[in-house]
């Protein structure tokens, strides 16, 4: 397999390239800016892909970002506090940002001579974003069979699709993925901020899967409240 990795530069797209550096071909990394207010992130990215020595392609698509209005990500919404599943983070949505990024790579796989776009969707994601889950990946992937029938035969590899977030942190460790070169906040502040969904959801990762946690957090008690808040 030979395949492109859309990155974003958080915990699972880059365990994902190395993931594939180690099992199959990478042919590089290829990431988007959609006006989403944590831009850092595409620097992670950047770092990945030059630890792993393949080619990094960041793609402006924020004019697209700035007329999917209404995110907390791209727009001047405050990014809520609490755990990744809880309903108040559906305010994090960019509709369809999954399905343009992946039409996108797929144009590029199929010009550049790749055989499959990979991408780090992964069960903790459903409940939030519909363009993460199972049922859209499966159709995505037939569309696309039908979009490029005859000039290119491209394959969807999402092997966390039913992974739990802290798998994923497991198998980053046997990969070692340097952790610390890896960006989640939502806030894209100076450090994680380490209350949002998606620091909460890091912090647990690493706590289930046992594997230490270098990232510096601003508040790295939070999340364990708000953990205890949703099993209660």
């Amino acid at each position: 397999m030979k395949a492109y990795v859309i990155c974003s530069g958080g915990l699972d797209s880059v365990t994902l390239a190395y993931k594939i550096a180690k099992e199959h071909e990478l042919l590089g990394l290829i990431s988007f800016d959609y006006g989403q207010r944590h831009k850092k992130e595409l620097g992670y990215a950047a770092k990945a892909a030059k630890a792993l020595g393949v080619t990094h392609d960041i793609l402006d698509i924020s004019v697209i970002g700035k007329a999917l209005s209404g995110s907390a990500l791209t727009d001047d919404i405050d990014v809520p506090d609490g755990h990744y599943a809880e309903e108040t983070m559906k305010i994090t949505v960019v509709p369809n940002r999954n399905a343009i990024m992946l039409t996108i790579a797929y144009g590029i796989a199929a010009a550049r001579g790749g055989d499959a776009i990979a991408t780090a969707v992964h069960g903790g994601d459903h409940f939030i974003y519909p363009d993460c889950r199972p049922d859209f990946i499966e159709a995505f992937a037939k569309m696309q069979n039908h979009a490029l029938e005859g000039v290119a035969d491209i394959s969807l590899y999402t092997p966390f699709l039913n992974k739990t977030k802290a798998e994923i942190a497991a198998q980053g460790a046997e990969y070692n993925v340097p952790f610390a070169d890896t960006w989640s906040c939502y806030k894209g502040g100076e450090n994680h901020c380490g209350r949002c969904g998606t620091c909460v959801e890091r912090i647990e990762a690493f706590d289930i899967a046992g594997v230490d946690d270098p990232t510096v957090y601003d508040d790295s008690e939070f999340w364990k409240d708000t953990v205890k808040k949703g099993a209660a």
